[in-house]
């Protein structure tokens, strides 16, 4: 408990999570502990350099016998000795830049799933499932990956190229001008690719989003394809995919990777300069006097600067891959919204609804409805319905707030739009069109996280008997979007989860749609039991129980007539026409 407090701790920090900056600030005492040990480790590098010249120069002098073998031995424990703590600081940096890489990977995972949680849904639907996934896990791996590199080769490659340079030019300036003036040329090569380098890689992110959504088509719509013959077409489709997929895969690793080996030469290059001068110099005849001591640390000391001067040019390439994918999840990176659980109002009580005037339409599109006026008390079951694509499914969804709205939604005393999520997650209870269930098991799916009993509410959608015959009861798996269960079993379930967590109003969109009509009744006479306080909207095409409801909405043409349904049978033709079609065709679904 106390690790779960400390991780939402730190996702409150992050104040500005649209700015690589927070991250940073965020992780200040590991990366403070990655300064102290990065700084140590990399000025101890030098101790590489020097005591291979001092080796040598021991071996020669042993051979001239001008020191004895124990001498070697004593100057080669005191390397071993500094190694090793050179080697305790770099184990030591390591661990705390791992920490933060881990650390920074999972604030933003955080921040990301809160900003995609809080989405509507058509925003998500606008964004693509595969590209959210890619952006979710390639995205943060690839941004954080970069993240860790820069906070790495800071001190591996900063710190140590200054020291080396230090070191260099102490020996013999001269000559570490001359030799260290290939290195630009790498850095310059590498800035140069940097704009063609964040172009293959944007490609090759955005060819992974089409793979994954056309993956999840293939998965979520196979048995369609399958029964309309369309499996060969979806098949030729993928594999255009996939193979668009590995071409622009292998042109983003090209040009990230296959430059380094040119980099490490042109780097390389003035260890030739350093043999030619460097001889002279050990022979007298060049700018300084050396001994075998200097030349070795000298050379020794340039290929390990030119080395880790190349790495510093592919850090640059991957500085820049990084970049790509910060620009790609930064919108999404917004202010964490914590859910607010305070609230002055009385869940408890049973509330009356008023709507009035309501006005609804899709942001960017036409109105939907308008002059909506309807109230209900607790204890009835009011119908909603009206001819295809009327509004139904809007005027539920302007319950829970995925559709904004013009004009009034009360609550008793409280007006909807001026509530938290939490607020109206605790009046409002919604089944839509799609039961949304989720791959888990039939009890999980009702419970939602709740340890009540869930067979009473199996009892009341008529799915106790059917779930008493699965291998596994309620303990059986749904499968992904409720796949292995039929069409009428996924309705109930959405249903028997609504009713468990029901709350003062419910908003039912088609319940009973895949259900027979003896089962709806059955469905239709426990609804009415369990509901006897609260407030049901029954959305639906189907009217055979439209005459037991106590109040019908219905919408037409934009507008709406809120009256019984025996007034609507006398006043409104277009009503009477619908319900005489369908109790003339036996109270079957209209479509």
């Amino acid at each position: 408990m106390g690790r779960k407090r400390d991780e939402k701790r730190q996702i409150k920090n992050v104040t500005e999570p649209n700015r690589i900056l927070s991250y940073f600030k965020l992780e200040l005492w590991p990366l403070t502990l990655v300064t102290v040990s990065g700084i140590l480790y990399n000025v101890g590098m030098l101790a590489g350099p020097y005591f291979e010249g001092q080796l040598a120069q021991r071996l020669l002098d042993i051979f001239k016998g001008e020191k004895d073998f124990y001498s070697m031995v004593r100057l080669a424990f005191f390397y071993l000795a500094v190694i090793l703590m050179v080697q305790l600081m770099r184990s030591i940096k390591r661990f705390y830049v791992r920490r933060f890489a881990n650390n920074t990977s999972r604030n933003m995972r955080h921040m990301l799933y809160n900003s995609l949680v809080n989405m509507r849904k058509d925003e998500l639907e606008q964004e693509g499932l595969g590209p959210v996934m890619t952006k979710a896990i390639a995205d943060v791996d690839a941004c954080v990956e970069g993240m860790r590199k820069f906070t790495t080769e800071v001190f591996d490659t900063g710190v140590v190229l200054v020291a080396y340079l230090a070191l260099l030019f102490f020996y013999d300036w001269r000559l570490a001008l001359l030799s260290c003036s290939f290195t630009p040329i790498a850095y310059f090569i590498a800035g140069q690719l940097k704009t063609r380098i964040a172009y293959y890689n944007g490609e090759y992110k955005k060819s992974a989003g089409r793979l994954n959504n056309a993956t999840m088509d293939r998965i979520s719509n196979g048995v369609t394809y399958r029964i309309y013959g369309g499996e060969t077409n979806r098949d030729i489709a993928y594999e255009s995919h996939l193979k668009d997929y590995e071409t622009r895969a292998v042109a983003a690793n090209i040009w990230e990777n296959t430059m380094q080996p040119l980099y490490n030469i042109i780097a390389m290059s003035g260890a030739v300069l350093i043999i030619y001068f460097g001889a002279k110099n050990v022979l007298g005849t060049g700018w300084t006097s050396w001994n075998i001591a200097a030349f070795t640390t000298f050379l020794s000391a340039f290929t390990k600067m030119a080395l880790k001067s190349s790495k510093a040019a592919k850090l640059f390439n991957s500085v820049q891959k990084a970049q790509v994918s910060w620009a790609r999840i930064k919108p999404l990176m917004k202010e964490y919204r914590e859910p607010d659980t305070r609230t002055s109002i009385d869940f408890s009580q049973p509330a009356k609804l008023m709507v009035s005037d309501l006005s609804l339409r899709w942001p960017g599109c036409a109105q939907v409805l308008k002059g909506i006026s309807f109230s209900g008390d607790p204890g009835q079951i009011i119908g909603v319905t009206g001819p295809i694509a009327c509004g139904k499914s809007t005027l539920g969804k302007a319950f829970i707030g995925e559709v904004p709205y013009h004009g009034s939604i009360r609550v008793g005393d409280r007006e909807l739009s001026q509530l938290s999520d939490y607020e109206r997650s605790r009046l409002i209870s919604y089944m839509g069109h799609e039961p949304e269930l989720m791959s888990d098991s039939i009890e999980e799916n009702i419970r939602l996280g709740e340890e009540r009993d869930i067979t009473p509410y199996l009892q009341a959608v008529c799915f106790d008997e059917e779930i008493a015959q699965m291998p596994h009861g309620a303990a059986t798996t749904v499968g992904s979007s409720g796949i292995r269960l039929s069409g009428g079993q996924q309705s109930r379930t959405a249903l028997a989860r609504t009713l468990y967590n029901a709350r003062q109003i419910l908003i039912l969109d088609d319940p009973f749609s895949a259900v027979d009509k003896i089962t709806e009744q059955e469905i239709f006479k426990n609804l009415h039991m369990l509901t006897k306080d609260k407030i049901v909207l029954l959305i639906s095409h189907r009217l055979y129980l439209f005459p037991s409801l106590d109040k019908v909405l219905f919408l037409d043409k934009g507008t709406g007539i809120f009256s019984t349904h025996e007034e609507l049978m006398q006043v409104n033709g277009v009503y009477q026409k619908l319900y005489q079609a369908q109790a003339e065709g036996g109270g079957q679904n209209e479509s």
